[in-house]
Parts: structure tokens; C-alpha cells; sequence
């Protein structure tokens, strides 16, 4: 029975450490949003869709409100966004979004990462060509007719439009992104997440072990405070 409760325990400990550090990350795009565009949603499209995205993670609504009051008084610092890019174990390229008060902190630790587990952090441009940057949003579809709207998304730089039995999913261009959250938007769509990520060109395929040695690095990686996201070239 003791290690039956243990093991929930941990697990219990685990998930809301997870959304703690998924709480924290939304407050630092909400921050970077604010200095962007301004604490008003209505006027900031990018803070919109951030307000969105923590809503898809329950994220709760006096968080969100104490997260646009830090950001305007700048009492949590003055967040900056800044990219990194580097080689892990295998050749395997990676790029990691940070958002960040403190560069000198965030590069450092990143650098003790990728030593540790055999990597190297690399320099502006290293490892970003083997890339592609796209945009994703994901919407409700009720009320949608399925084949007028693929039509108009792709007059509005739609190149991938999917659809289960929740949502629709676009995939845009990077340069298409902005426009496409404004045709959304226009035509009363609910946004229920979007992003811009960044997928392999040519994905490299692992054994078992080789991605288990890259993974011990990515574990790293994103239990790092300052990460946002993190892109490998590992199919």
C-alpha cells in the first residue's frame, strides 16, 4: 500500500510541476507580448493568442491577469526573446526558443547542457538552415462549412488544412502566419492555439539507444526555466 501511495504521489508531484513550468512559460510570453504590442487583447493580436493558449491549458484567469500586471510594471524583468541553436549526441541538429531576462544566465546553462551530454552549443545560424519555419493554428470547427472555408484559408496562405473530430489544423508559411491570424480572426473563427515552429528539412532516424542518448539531452533542455520550445532534427 506505502509504495502504491508513493508512486501516485510522484506522479501527482511530477504533473503539477509540469504545469507549473508551463504556467511560468505562458507568463513569460505573455510578457514579451505586452512589451510587444501593448496590455490591451484587443489591440495585440499576438497577446491574444497567447491569452488562447494558456486557456487550452487551463491556465486560471487571476494568473492571467497577474501576468498582464507584472508584464506592464516589468516587475518580473524585462524578457527578451533570443534563440539558440546547437549539435547534440549523433549530429542531430537543435534549435531552442528562450525567453529570457537574464542571456548570460540562460546561455550558461544551455552550455553546461550540451557539454554534459556530449553536444556543443553553436553559433547564430549553425543549424537554423536545417529548418523550416512554419505557422500552425488550430480552431473549432463548429459552424464551419469544411469546403468554402479550406478555399478562402488558402487565398489567405493556408498550405495544410486537417480536420478531426475537435478541431481544424493550418499550416501556414512563416511570412503567411500574421496574415492568416487576421483572416481567422475576420471571419469570427475561434482560435483555440496557434504557434510558429520549426520542422526538419531531412530528418535524421536513430536506433532505440542513439535517440535515447539525444532525449537524456532534451530532458535538460526543457526543464530549463528560460525554454520555450525546443526543435531537433530527429525523425
Amino acid at each position: 500500500m506505502g509504495r502504491v501511495f508513493e508512486k501516485r504521489k510522484h506522479k501527482m508531484f511530477a504533473r503539477y510541476a509540469k504545469m507549473s513550468r508551463a504556467f511560468t512559460r505562458i507568463g513569460k510570453e505573455i510578457a514579451i507580448a505586452v512589451k510587444m504590442g501593448g496590455p490591451d487583447p484587443d489591440a495585440n493580436p499576438r497577446l491574444r493568442v497567447t491569452l488562447a493558449k494558456a486557456k487550452a491549458i487551463n491556465m486560471p484567469k487571476h494568473n492571467l491577469d497577474n501576468a498582464i500586471k507584472r508584464a506592464v510594471s516589468k516587475e518580473d524583468g524585462d524578457f527578451e526573446e533570443v534563440l539558440y541553436e546547437g549539435k547534440g549526441p549523433h549530429s542531430i541538429g537543435i534549435m531552442i526558443e528562450t525567453a529570457t531576462n537574464n542571456p548570460t544566465r540562460t546561455v550558461a546553462n544551455l552550455r553546461s547542457y550540451f557539454n554534459k551530454k556530449g553536444g556543443a552549443l553553436g553559433v547564430k545560424g549553425s543549424m537554423e538552415f536545417l529548418f523550416e519555419h512554419i505557422g500552425e493554428y488550430k480552431i473549432e470547427k463548429t459552424g464551419i462549412n469544411l469546403d468554402e472555408f479550406e478555399l478562402e484559408m488558402i487565398d489567405h496562405g493556408a498550405e495544410e488544412i486537417n480536420v478531426d473530430d475537435d478541431a481544424i489544423y493550418i499550416t501556414t508559411s512563416f511570412e503567411d502566419y500574421g496574415r492568416m491570424q487576421k483572416a481567422l480572426e475576420d471571419k469570427g473563427c475561434v482560435i483555440l492555439n496557434a504557434a510558429l515552429t520549426r520542422e526538419p528539412k531531412m530528418p535524421v532516424e536513430l536506433t532505440e539507444e542513439q535517440e535515447e542518448e539525444v532525449h537524456t539531452l532534451l530532458e535538460l533542455i526543457e526543464d530549463d526555466d528560460d525554454v520555450t520550445a525546443v526543435y531537433t532534427t530527429m525523425a
